[in-house]
């Protein structure tokens, strides 16, 4: 007995018995566009596919709630949510003062039907109350930050972050409806103990020693502090009320941007191309990074799988270090001076490898090779004349 099932696949073209279901399976996690084709497949495999509930009609449904919608990742975890059916409700600073832009959003194909933006505010965590109220998931994305003109004490941050999100996870037992907190974290929230020199491999397991960051008051310190600070939070809010909490720790996200401004991982990612800015320079010495499709893509894996489960998830793909760059943008680029002793005196290090195992046996997977996603990154960036 057949069935049929339609599956988004890759640009190429394709008849059915060419397509493997391993092939249909990846290609659907990692969101990839359209166009679509139609597959025949046997009703035992559509069987075993069902376990997956992006399958089901209902999920596609269903009413989801994103946090800090206009920035990077946001912005482009809700285009992919769109894209697979779903209504999504976000939310976007209030104040007035630094009213955020949100075009961006409302012209994402789906947004007049199926997209509503809320104003919230971390300092104010009943504001994210409507929002979340009918939503069956939080993605909270969003983390307190200096806009342009803004000052913000380390303290303020790491208060409004952890406070903000236990406010959140309130309004989400409140709710009644919804079944999973997802929470974006970063691998700084693992990384930075005083054995760190020693690391070679960092998993779930790790936690980064707050105290031992604060000693060395690190660049960045309190973005750090409080990533770590709100994971803890958020997790421990979830095993002490019930509630489904996972978290996602990428590293340094580079990729395609939507908005009309440049995200700040990128200009830390082009600091070489830039003027070599030397504190940003150093934060590449020796680093992970991850494309921001297969951030995105982890999150709703982990809300639409039934095998995930509460607890922290890091996904990153590839470890690099600031000499593979200079060797990769000056063979690339080379009209493109790079500043001739930029890398005098830098020993290569080798970077500590980030284990992804946990997210990738649960079916999870990456699309692109980091050379890949730099290069076109920065033919993107060069159009758009971020960089001369």
């Amino acid at each position: 007995m057949a069935a049929i099932l339609y599956a988004t696949l890759s640009n190429q073209t394709l008849s059915s018995s060419e397509v493997k279901m391993t092939d249909i399976k990846s290609r659907v996690i990692n969101g990839v566009s359209p166009p679509s084709i139609l597959v025949t497949i046997s009703l035992s495999v559509i069987v075993k596919l069902r376990s997956l509930v992006y399958l089901k009609m209902e999920g596609e449904k269903a009413t989801v709630c994103v946090t800090g919608g206009a920035g990077y990742l946001a912005s482009w975890l809700i285009m992919r949510l769109l894209q697979r059916g779903y209504s999504v409700r976000t939310t976007v600073r209030s104040d007035a003062e630094f009213k955020e832009d949100v075009n961006h959003l409302k012209l994402l194909p789906g947004a007049s039907e199926r997209l509503q933006i809320f104003d919230a505010d971390l300092t104010k965590p009943e504001s994210f109350e409507p929002a979340i109220k009918g939503s069956v998931c939080v993605f909270h994305v969003a983390h307190p930050m200096a806009l342009e003109g803004e000052t913000i004490s380390d303290e303020l941050v790491i208060k409004t972050s952890v406070e903000g999100t236990l406010g959140i996870l309130n309004a989400c037992l409140n709710s009644k409806t919804v079944k999973k907190f997802i929470y974006t974290s970063a691998v700084v929230a693992a990384m930075f103990t005083n054995n760190i020199k020693d690391l070679k491999e960092v998993d779930e397991d790790a936690w980064t020693d707050v105290d031992f960051c604060k000693s060395l008051n690190f660049l960045r310190g309190s973005y750090i502090i409080s990533k770590t600070l709100t994971e803890k939070a958020a997790l421990r809010f979830g095993e002490e009320h019930g509630l489904d909490v996972m978290t996602v720790l990428p590293p340094l996200i580079v990729g395609p941007f939507i908005g009309s401004d440049m995200p700040g991982c990128l200009t830390v990612a082009f600091s070489l191309l830039s003027g070599g800015d030397p504190g940003k320079c150093n934060l590449m010495r020796k680093a992970s990074v991850v494309h921001i499709n297969d951030v995105a893509m982890a999150h709703i894996f982990l809300f639409e799988s039934t095998k995930a489960t509460s607890g922290r998830y890091i996904c990153s793909c590839t470890d690099i270090t600031i000499h593979q760059l200079v060797e990769l943008f000056s063979a690339k680029y080379p009209e493109l001076q790079l500043q001739p002793d930029l890398l005098r005196g830098v020993e290569e290090e080798k970077p500590v490898h980030l284990s992804s195992k946990k997210l990738l046996n649960l079916g999870s997977s990456s699309n692109m090779m980091w050379r890949e996603w730099l290069m076109m990154q920065f033919d993107v960036v060069k159009r758009k004349a971020f960089f001369s």
